[in-house]
Order: structure tokens, then sequence, then C-alpha cells
């Protein structure tokens, strides 16, 4: 009974609430809400600012997780041994993982300033970008700065996954492939990826999920700009609260929300992902 009145209260409430809300409009004269159905949703879904935001979110998404993904892996193989040290840098690759984001959302700001910060000065030095234009204020580089952030603080969290697959793994095929002659290589491609399949699985759907309503970096670091060159859908929800338009901002939440369960619901159907 306790655990039915707790999902009610944190779980079936707020949803509810934000279903009402999102078929309300507010007066601008007596700040009352008025039923108008889904209004609300037919401008969200109409509004080209939304379209922009999807595509800033679906390509932050891709980008993140792709990289996340390859480091991931290529670092649980390395550490993925008993040799003395390895056990500590297994424990500090940890460390990323326990700083909020807001805080490392506010150390690559600083690392990517265009005066002072570190990042930006060897990437000038090495001729990657341009000294004149700041990464965090170029419409071409925003994102990435952005995007920096999040895989440099996320990618640790794959390594455990990877490394806890690969720790998990028998040893026998390995036996008979070494016996038969196959390379690291065709090891890696014939035995530990199709073994790893649904630990890649799971670990991809759970940081999907939370890439997609990446909200922290992108409020501490660019706020939406340089004008909405890096504005994600959770962004932008945000700031229609904040411009106090409760209804068309909840009627967006819902859109994330659905877009979430869709890309999710295809997601474990295609890889057969099993909790």
């Amino acid at each position: 009974m306790p655990v039915v009145v707790l999902l009610v209260v944190f779980g079936v409430y707020p949803l509810l609430y934000s279903v009402w809300l999102s078929l309300q409009e507010r007066s601008r004269v007596t700040r009352q809400f008025e039923f108008v159905g889904l209004k609300q949703w037919e401008i969200a879904l109409t509004d080209p600012r939304t379209w922009d935001s999807f595509q800033v979110t679906l390509t932050y998404t891709l980008v993140c997780l792709f990289f996340q993904v390859v480091l991931g892996m290529a670092i649980a193989m390395l550490l993925d041994t008993e040799r003395r040290g390895y056990g500590l840098l297994r424990s500090l690759m940890t460390l990323p993982l326990v700083v909020p984001p807001a805080v490392t959302g506010l150390m690559f700001l600083l690392m990517e300033d265009a005066q002072f910060g570190v990042l930006s000065y060897y990437l000038k030095q090495l001729g990657i970008i341009d000294p004149l234009n700041p990464i965090l204020a170029g419409n071409d580089t925003a994102l990435i700065g952005v995007m920096l952030a999040d895989i440099w603080q996320w990618t640790p969290f794959m390594v455990l996954i990877f490394l806890a697959g690969l720790r998990a793994l028998p040893k026998e095929p390995y036996e008979a492939a070494a016996i038969d002659g196959a390379s690291a290589f065709q090891a890696f491609r014939m035995i530990t990826l199709p073994l790893l399949t649904r630990v890649i699985a799971v670990a991809v759907l759970i940081r999907s999920i939370d890439l997609f309503r990446v909200y922290d970096y992108v409020y501490v670091m660019t706020s939406g700009g340089p004008g909405t060159q890096t504005e994600t859908l959770s962004f932008y929800a945000g700031r229609l609260f904040t411009l106090a338009n409760f209804p068309y901002a909840a009627a967006l939440a819902l859109i994330v929300l659905i877009s979430l369960n869709v890309i999710a619901s295809i997601f474990i159907k295609l890889f057969k992902v099993r909790f």
C-alpha cells in the first residue's frame, strides 16, 4: 500500500496534472486557466522552434552516444586486466560520475573560455579552432563545446557497464579462438561483440534517455545560445516555464516524454532488450 501511495503522489499525479495543464490557456488579464483542448499541442507541433530544438536534441544524443560507446568500450578493454595499478585506474574512472552536471558545465565553461581557457588555448595552438571565434559563441562549435562536457562525464559510466560485461564473459570461446589462430580483432568482432550485445543495448538505452532530456549543461554553458543553436527540447520547455507559459511548456514536456517512450519502445523491440 505505501508503494502505491508513493507511485500516485510522485508519478501519477504530476503526470495527470501536466496533461490537464497542457489542455489549458492562461488568460493574460485574469491569470486564470481556461480549457482550450489540444490547442497547445497544435501550437507546439507546428512551432518551427520546437522542430529546431528536436533536431539539436537528436544531434546531441546521437553524437554523444557514439563517442561514449566507442570510448567506453575501448577504455573498458584496456582496463580489463589484473596488472598492478589497474585497480586504482578503474577506481579513478568513477570520479567524473560523482561531479554534479552543473559543476561539470561550469568547469568546461572555464576550460573553453576564449581568453584563459586551457582547452581553447591548445585547440588554437593545434589550429583546430579559429582564435577569433570562441568555442561556445560560434554557431558551428557551441554544440560541440557542450557535448564535450557530457562525453567527459558519462564515458566512465559506459566503461563501468562494459567492464562488468567483459568480466562476466566465459573464457572457453577465447581459448578455442586462440587455438584456431584468431587475431585479437577477430576475437573481439566474432566473440566479444556478439556476447556483449545485450549489455551494450541496455547501456545505450539508459544513456539515450538521459541524453535526450539534457538540460544542465546547456543551461550552465550557453543558455541555448548563440541564438538557439544549442537549445534542446528540455531547455526550450524549461524556458517556457520561466516565462510563465505553463500550458505550452507542459505540452512540450509531454511531447518529450512521448518521444522518449516511442524511441525506447522501438529500441527495446529491435534489440530485444531484457531487464
